[in-house]
């Protein structure tokens, strides 16, 4: 199992349109092409407003072959066409990380006791 942290950089003139986007259409087109979106934050530094989010892959090639589905499908075009043409550029800057846990890592199973103790 492999992470994928992804940050965006969104514009306060037109964050709202970005966030619906992503809740309305990209999460659930990207859901629907294998995706596990574990978490979803925002956060500010500065002046920069990001939007970060966490996947989780089984491993790099699954990961590859969904974001190449997700990136050929045809609504998702549409979608990202139509909603760029009405409010403009919504995402700045892509970063990404791709996240390999360590061999002393806790687990993230619910099952696992040391998940909930803390303890390594």
């Amino acid at each position: 199992m492999i992470h994928q942290l992804r940050i965006y950089e969104i514009f306060e003139h037109n964050k709202a349109a970005f966030h619906d986007r992503f809740r309305d259409h990209a999460a659930r087109i990207m859901r629907s092409c294998g995706f596990d979106i574990l978490a979803v934050w925002e956060t500010q530094t500065g002046a920069r407003t990001e939007f970060v989010y966490l996947l989780a892959w089984p491993d790099e090639p699954a990961m590859r072959s969904a974001w190449a589905n997700f990136m050929a499908d045809e609504e998702w075009k549409e979608i990202k066409r139509v909603t760029s043409a009405q409010h403009g550029d919504l995402v700045g800057a892509i970063e990404e990380r791709i996240l390999v846990s360590t061999s002393y890592s806790p687990s993230h199973e619910p099952s696992d006791p040391h998940r909930l103790s803390g303890q390594l």
